[in-house]
């Protein structure tokens, strides 16, 4: 028996990946030492896994900005725009192109459209979106460049002769890409080429063990797609490899006699993302295969319940012998690094927790137990995680209540869209193509500092309030030079859209160092929602009013919504989501109506997250749709129809969830399509728009300068899907990552851009 890892949290402990990266940009260290650093990490990263127990160490699970950016590099598929020359595709500098591909910038440092970012499946992380078409992956100035991963499955060695490689599948790659004008299936044998030109070199270099993920077999895949998959591994050669087919984040059991007729040596299975019967399909795949389950969850931080875990697996492994291995459910990229950096949280709580570093250890501790057949160590260690599920802490018989007393009525606006927009645009007096921005303004230095001190309590609660209005103060002054017509009041106080509500509310908690990469040197720190939730106090009001006193524009609350504090969180796993998610809601809905009786004439209300909390299957979705949207209707239901209710949403595929999109029933929706250009309003064609839409005209996560010109054209494209006076005019996301002077510069280019076309009405 093994225990292996198909992935680990490539940031480390500190985010140590994150402030190398933004050193590098800035331009404070060289390409050779931030490789240094970087190899450094990944050294760190596999003794810390080794130390924990695990057998066969996963090698090309880093990276420096995005995996699946990575395997664009390696295939040598970058987009010409991103290409100065041949060298960059024959990997001379990787670095410095990969950055292009993920940032925008054309070789001669030019603005250029960067690679479209959209969600990893159903989680929190974005992936860099590859663009393929035929004449690129036919091109033989672009070659496949592997030394990068052979250079890092060498360094291995050095901590552990017992290791694999890990290669996103071509199907999966293929599947995830934009191929524009053409079927991409029509794109897979020049695609397999490469990738046997990959496999042909991991042979040579004396790989044993090559882990092939798919996550694309827990789709509901049409026949076209099924048979792609006997295509194309009956076409592969495999040499002297061995092959682990690996698929997450939801069963295939539905693709069972697919995978069985596959060339594989061994597959693993996600036992956690949904149930089915593990004995079943394991009876129905060869019975020389090897059969990875993984039975720890790779998305959660919640500690073990291992003896349930040995039940299960007992008989399976007198079944299978060595052909058993375990593993987390997916990559442990999804989970914080360490708890035991963790030093504020009470003992009890932390007993209840399990980080990357820990859940390898519980993979340590169930195969002990497996093979010595013996529950004594397995036993005291799960019964913290049996203590939890009786603790006080987690349930509030109020709260229980008021979601048991819900109504149909409590998820309805008074009055349908026309007859608010008649009303709201009476109250606002708004211009045609009225201009705003998301919501967050650069989180500078000194900000950053200001809440540290305070939390540190180096300042007092008197001087904190003063430095902070000081900073909303010079939003609103800079918003009101720049000429927005709607001003935020910045976001100043919230070091994070969910993690600043979560630590106003009940029944959920908060640590140190348990930080995720969202994208490139993006990091969250997720809230951990254990219990009941509802408002200790209201969260955004103080802030909000004192910023509408400083301007007669009006200005917008910022709330983040009950889907995204859902999906952004560690979630309780003893109720069901939707039960969470109206907790949630009703908290929000407290928040909307003490931020009307305000005076408040906007309220924003985030849902970035919807599309990405959907099930992976398409028969699955219908289900969740239903209570998502109602939980964001439940939030928002109070709002009269003079108050204008907006919602956000970016980085996702809105396009096969429009009709949910439309249920939210928004007076105004903002989306990020800046990246697509515009691409994601082609949906409109099928079905129109109901309400007021603000699609974002610029990339926020590029350091370049939106032109006018490139404004206008992206506002013109939108034009075609909607009428002008239903426009918005805004960035396609919150600018807390930009720094002031490139944002001021932005930002006067779009209110210029929003100007020209009004001059044309």
């Amino acid at each position: 028996m093994q225990i292996h890892n198909l992935g680990f949290p490539r940031i480390g402990a500190k985010r140590e990946l994150k402030f190398s990266l933004e050193k590098y940009w800035r331009g404070e260290s060289s390409q050779e030492e931030f490789l240094a650093q970087c190899q450094e990490l990944r050294q760190s990263n596999w003794q810390l896994q080794q130390d924990a127990g695990i057998d066969l160490l996963p090698v090309g699970d880093f990276a420096h900005y995005d995996h699946i950016l990575n395997t664009t590099l390696l295939l040598g598929l970058v987009p010409k725009r991103f290409v100065g020359h041949k060298a960059d595709n024959n990997g001379e500098n990787n670095l410095d192109l990969e950055f292009r591909v993920a940032r925008g910038q054309a070789p001669s440092g030019c603005q250029c459209a960067a690679s479209d970012m959209t969600k990893w499946f159903n989680t929190n992380y974005h992936y860099i979106v590859p663009e393929l078409s035929s004449s690129l992956i036919n091109n033989t100035d672009s070659q496949v460049n592997i030394k990068p991963l052979l250079a890092q499955y060498s360094d291995a060695k050095v901590i552990s002769a017992h290791r694999k490689v890990v290669l996103i599948g071509p199907l999966t790659y293929l599947h995830l890409s934009v191929v524009a004008d053409e079927d991409k299936l029509v794109l897979l044998p020049a695609l397999l080429a490469r990738y046997q030109q990959v496999l042909n070199q991991l042979s040579a270099a004396g790989v044993e063990w090559l882990q092939i993920d798919e996550p694309i077999l827990g789709l509901e895949l049409d026949s076209q797609w099924q048979q792609a998959f006997s295509q194309a591994y009956d076409t592969l050669e495999k040499g002297a490899l061995k092959l682990l087919l690996t698929t997450y984040f939801a069963s295939v059991e539905h693709h069972i006699d697919v995978i069985k007729a596959l060339p594989f040596d061994g597959i693993h299975l996600d036992t956690i993302a949904e149930k089915s019967d593990i004995s079943s399909i394991i009876e129905r795949l060869p019975n020389d295969w090897v059969i990875s389950l993984g039975v720890i969850n790779g998305r959660n931080i919640w500690k073990t319940d291992l003896v349930s875990v040995y039940q299960i697996l007992k008989p399976l492994y007198q079944q299978l012998g060595q052909r058993l291995w375990l593993a987390p459910s997916c990559s442990l990229l999804h989970s914080p690094v360490d708890l035991a950096q963790e030093q504020k949280l009470d003992q009890e709580f932390k007993t209840w927790l399990a980080f990357a570093k820990q859940k390898c250890h519980e993979l340590s501790l169930l195969k002990a137990a497996l093979l010595n057949n013996s529950c004594d160590e397995i036993t005291l260690y799960s019964e913290a995680a049996l203590a939890r599920s009786s603790s006080t802490r987690i349930h509030n018989k109020e709260v229980q209540q008021r979601v048991a007393c819900l109504t149909g009525q409590d998820y309805q606006r008074k009055d349908a869209f026309e007859q608010r927009k008649q009303v709201q645009q009476k109250a606002l007096n708004l211009p045609i193509l009225p201009t705003t921005t998301i919501g967050s303004f650069p989180q500078t230095g000194d900000i950053r500092e200001v809440r540290a001190k305070w939390r540190r309590r180096e300042i007092t609660d008197h001087e904190y309030q003063r430095l902070i209005k000081a900073e909303i103060k010079d939003a609103i002054e800079r918003q009101e030079e720049i000429g927005l017509d709607v001003l935020v009041h910045g976001e100043a106080e919230r070091n994070d859209m969910v993690e600043y509500f979560g630590e106003l509310l009940e029944g959920v908690a908060f640590t140190q160092f348990a930080w995720v990469q969202s994208y490139g040197s993006r990091c969250v720190k997720p809230p951990i929602i254990f219990g009941d939730i509802s408002r200790k106090k209201p969260m955004t009001v103080e802030w909000t009013q004192y910023a509408q006193s400083l301007t007669q524009k009006p200005v917008k609350a910022m709330l983040t919504g009950p889907v995204t504090i859902l999906a952004w969180s560690f979630v309780r796993d003893d109720i069901p989501r939707e039960q969470v998610t109206k907790q949630i809601a009703l908290a929000i809905s407290d928040e909307v109506e003490d931020l009307i009786v305000s005076g408040t004439q906007i309220i924003q209300i985030d849902e970035p997250a919807i599309r990405e909390g959907m099930p992976i299957k398409r028969s699955q979705w219908q289900e969740y749709l239903n209570w998502a949207t109602a939980s964001f209707c439940l939030s928002a239901a109070k709002a009269p129809s003079e108050t204008q209710i907006h919602t956000h949403m970016c980085y996702s595929e809105f396009n096969d969830i429009l009709p949910a999109i439309i249920a939210l029933d928004a007076d105004v929706l903002t989306v990020e399509t800046s990246r697509s250009n515009m691409a994601l309003l082609d949906a409109f064609e099928q079905q129109a728009y109901p309400n007021d839409l603000g699609p974002g005209v610029y990339d926020i996560h590029s350091p370049n300068i939106p032109s006018v010109e490139w404004m206008v054209n992206l506002l013109e494209k939108a034009q075609c899907y909607l009428p002008k006076d239903r426009l918005w005019v805004n960035p396609d996301c919150g600018l807390k990552t930009r720094g002031w002077q490139e944002t001021k510069l932005a930002l006067e280019n779009m209110v210029l851009a929003a100007k020209q076309l009004r001059a044309r009405s």
